[in-house]
């Protein structure tokens, strides 16, 4: 198969009908270009906070309604698209409210040729989330059963902690879905460390799939640094730097990778270091210390 993730700057948009022509665009590119798998990054929908008016998207509470209150659209547009080319679509995560009253969760939905797979809720929440934004950790973790094979997504942060990777990969997951937003290179570099990590030590194929460049309107996502990249494992039948395709830094656009599943299933058996098989042992040692 082949994977995109996507360098997504954010716009301020005039109307949805804007949104819509700019998603259907970058959905043809990637699908034009082979692409059967694409990721859209962490909070890319907070771009339809600008549907709201610039007083909404510039206030934290009330962009977060906004983009909200646009979901079922969104969810219509995703999955037109993805019928038409036949493609399946993690779109930009962004904030629902699963209770009347409470607060948001950060969620991404799996869309594909047939309808909606699934979807996953960020679990980890950065100080910004926690402390100024309030936006909560949501539903546990989910495996996604695809054509294309077992997919888990850890929205950015969560692509920082190796047990929630680590169920998934429990769970069969072969390849973990990484939409990022962060403000700096500081913020980009640990998440990328962080999947790539995730890659090594569960061999398997991580992506992320950054928001990049200013949103000046909106300040939950006004700055934005990142690059998009396809990984594996840094061993057989995968580069030596694990990386199979990556963006420059901060250029909007698609990174697009050819993975093989059976390249995966070959190094956890048979590569020079069996991580994904070695796991448990850590437990064992940790034990005789």
């Amino acid at each position: 198969m082949k994977i995109a993730a996507a360098a997504y700057p954010l716009d301020f948009l005039p109307d949805f009908a804007a949104f819509e022509a700019k998603l259907s665009a970058w959905v043809a590119d990637a699908a034009g270009q082979g692409a059967d798998l694409l990721v859209f990054p962490e909070y890319g929908a907070m771009e339809l906070a600008s549907l709201g008016g610039a007083e909404v998207a510039g206030d934290l509470e009330r962009a977060l309604a906004e983009v909200a209150g646009w979901r079922g659209a969104v969810d219509a547009v995703h999955l037109r698209l993805a019928a038409a080319h036949g493609v399946h679509i993690l779109g930009a995560s962004g904030p629902v409210f699963p209770q009347a009253g409470g607060r948001p969760v950060n969620r991404a939905t799996l869309y594909g040729p047939d309808g909606i797979v699934g979807h996953q809720d960020k679990q980890m929440m950065t100080r910004f989330e926690r402390e100024i934004w309030f936006v909560e950790a949501g539903e546990g973790l989910r495996v996604l059963d695809t054509p294309l094979g077992r997919i888990g997504v850890l929205i950015c942060y969560d692509s920082e902690f190796p047990l929630l990777a680590r169920r998934m990969a429990e769970a069969g997951a072969e390849i973990l879905l990484v939409p990022s937003c962060t403000d700096s290179v500081a913020g980009f570099t640990r998440v990328r460390v962080g999947a790539m990590a995730r890659a090594l030590e569960n061999q398997c194929i991580t992506v992320q799939a950054p928001t990049v460049g200013m949103a000046d309107w909106c300040p939950a996502v006004d700055e934005n640094v990142g690059r998009a990249a396809v990984y594996g494992p840094p061993d057989r039948g995968f580069p030596e730097t694990g990386i199979l395709a990556e963006t420059g830094l901060n250029v909007p656009g698609w990174a697009l990778a050819e993975v093989d599943l059976a390249a995966v299933r070959e190094v956890r058996r048979a590569g020079a270091v069996l991580n994904h098989l070695h796991w448990d042992e850590q437990a064992a040692r940790l034990a005789r210390g």
